[in-house]
């Protein structure tokens, strides 16, 4: 018995199609039942797996791997649930590895015209207004393949039936589907389940990495696991020692390999590295040329800072994720850089709050400081000045780690 693994554009009655499977087959859907369970094992929120696939990314991704994590979690709890006679449906069936033989990977599409008309129908929404949401819905389709695999969501390549519902309507999809799963093609075999096991193991793998500290690209083939280092490595035996002490616990694991990937060459020597600056920072500025400028100026020095325009905007970000210093513009529209100053220092104090403003006073200055900020600078802003700040700033949030 196969297991059928469906990814669908929107508004092509995908499940509506999945529902119809389950009822018919009597199969059981996996897509929300794995997301569950993995919040539930990892004591985290379900939204975020949901926004590991979908987007939006998370703001400081390039440092904490946090999609990364939420990614190999969720794939090790897909690993371990799954059986025979299982609908996998949504953004989680491209997690499922091309060589299990025993899975039917379908996609559902239908053209433009044919879903604008039916979200019209489910939603009320106007022609154009419902032409925009699609679009929307499929860039976020894209980036999650692209991701994955390098390749469009529409790919021919990554499924085994692809159907165009505006022609096959619900009940046409439905008997096609049921009638390609009950092919030898995609019957359970040796080879097929050892590849089930084998995804297993690297996914338990993958996630111990993470867990580790490190970020390698894993896969696995009859127990023996190869991890690629794709970055470049001063010591390398160091870090393939580290790899196998980490990975000696993993059930099932049978061999480690450690191979240097394309990338893992030496960097340029005129390369500009500041070790010292801090990896996430923050600018709020709700003058958009400016803080553009700036933090492409920041960018040649190595670093890559968020950008919000807003107090609010930072005070939302916050929650999601603190940084390690933010610079803060004092006056804007809405929640003024004061605001925000008092609510980091009391909510966020590990939060180095850089104070850059064109418009302050000396009671500005004195206040910023008594409330706590770090450092209080005046625009124009010499960007050497700046980055010099920003470095001090870390060294004393790492001064304070230590006595604490």
């Amino acid at each position: 018995m196969a297991i059928l693994s469906i990814f669908s554009a929107s508004y092509c009655n995908g499940d509506e199609i999945v529902n119809e499977l389950s009822a018919n087959l009597g199969w059981k859907r996996l897509d929300g039942e794995v997301i569950a369970a993995a919040a539930e094992k990892y004591g985290a929120e379900p939204k975020n797996y949901l926004r590991a696939m979908e987007g939006p990314p998370f703001v400081f991704n390039k440092f904490t791997r946090r999609r990364e994590k939420t990614l190999a979690q969720l794939k090790l709890t897909l690993a371990q649930a799954l059986s025979d006679g299982q609908i996998l449906y949504g953004y989680a069936s491209h997690l499922i590895p091309a060589d299990i033989g025993h899975v039917l990977r379908v996609c559902l599409i239908a053209d433009s015209a044919w879903r604008a008309v039916n979200l019209r129908n489910s939603e009320g929404k106007e022609i154009d207004d419902a032409a925009r949401r699609l679009r929307a819905e499929d860039m976020k389709n894209a980036q999650w393949t692209q991701f994955l695999h390098k390749k469009t969501p529409w790919d021919k390549s990554l499924y085994d039936l692809v159907i165009m519902v505006s022609d096959s309507g619900i009940d046409g999809a439905v008997k096609l589907i049921r009638e390609n799963a009950q092919k030898p093609a995609v019957a359970y075999s040796e080879s097929s389940l050892r590849s089930l096991e084998d995804f297993l193991i690297a996914s338990r793998c993958e996630l111990a990495l993470i867990e580790g500290g490190l970020h390698h690209s894993v896969s696995c083939s009859g127990g023996a696991v190869t991890v690629i280092v794709d970055e470049y490595v001063v010591l390398m035996e160091r870090l393939e020692n580290e790899i196998r002490k980490i990975l000696a616990p993993v059930k099932g694991l049978k061999e480690v390999h450690v191979k240097p990937g394309p990338h893992c060459r030496p960097p340029s020597v005129f390369a500009n590295i500041e070790v010292d600056m801090p990896e996430k920072v923050l600018l709020v500025d709700d003058e958009k040329d400016f803080v553009t400028t700036l933090s492409e100026r920041l960018e040649m020095r190595d670093l890559e800072p968020a950008v919000v325009y807003s107090g609010e905007e930072a005070l939302n970000l916050l929650e999601e994720e603190a940084p390690e210093v933010m610079v803060l513009d004092l006056r804007m529209p809405g929640i003024d850089g004061i605001e925000v100053l008092r609510k980091v220092r009391s909510e966020y104090p590990d939060v180095a709050v850089i104070i850059l403003t064109g418009h302050g006073t000396d009671r500005d200055r004195e206040l910023c400081l008594s409330l706590g900020a770090f450092a209080y600078l005046e625009k124009p802003v010499d960007i050497d000045q700046l980055a010099g700040t920003m470095k001090r700033a870390k060294e004393y949030r790492k001064s304070r780690a230590q006595k604490e």
